[in-house]
């Protein structure tokens, strides 16, 4: 089942990759489709080994910082480059690199809710970013980062019986789901915004 909807989560942001890119050549001004590449392309990135994911995360930047030079203040576009910049880091296993793209999340992030500070989730996303670098050292202390990007928990029973595996196991599932959250956060954002741009027009208004 859960391969299926793997499946099915690569079909749709493949079809609003190649949508914004079509979008693109028509109107490379759109901060919204450059928002919505961006998004889609973060979401592919999970599944993709390591140095493809980070491949297409940076990719992904390159089309969100150019939606920012046409809209700078584009909140959405802030927060998913925030979240770019973190993913990017936790792939990146030296801590002083990694240093770097957490701080320049956390800037994006704060931006984002200066510039929206009702919306919940950017909120959540800035205090997860500040706990970040901690989880990034013991994510790559235990060599977890060469496993899959973990945008889902580790499924199965473990395979240790001693409580001391269980418990490991357990943070480990933590670790993944918060990496998780901040990767389908952001597929959030791009399937939302890919669905508003599928919807028919609104019918003429009569004339009265």
């Amino acid at each position: 089942m859960d391969m299926q909807n793997d499946f099915d989560r690569i079909l749709f942001f493949e079809h609003a990759r190649k949508t914004a890119e079509v979008t693109y050549a028509k109107d490379p001004l759109d901060a919204e489709n450059l928002t919505r590449w961006g998004g889609a392309l973060l979401e592919l990135a999970q599944f993709q080994n390591v140095p493809d994911s980070k491949k297409m995360i940076l990719d992904g930047i390159s089309k969100l910082e150019e939606a920012l030079l046409v809209h700078p203040k584009k909140h959405d576009t802030l927060w998913c480059l925030g979240n770019a910049f973190t993913s990017f880091a936790f792939l990146t296993p030296d801590q002083d690199e990694a240093k770097e793209s957490f701080d320049k999340a956390a800037v994006y992030l704060q931006q984002a809710v200066d510039e929206d500070p009702e919306n919940e989730i950017y909120r959540k996303s800035l205090e997860v970013a500040s706990k970040a670098p901690e989880l990034h050292a013991e994510i790559h202390k235990h060599g977890l980062a060469q496993q899959t990007m973990g945008a889902a928990p580790a499924s199965g029973p473990s395979t240790s019986s001693s409580a001391k595996g269980s418990k490991k196991k357990k943070d480990d599932d933590l670790k993944y789901d918060i990496f998780g959250w901040v990767i389908l956060a952001v597929g959030i954002v791009a399937w939302v915004g890919f669905a508003k741009s599928q919807m028919p027009p609104p019918p003429p208004t009569p004339p009265r």
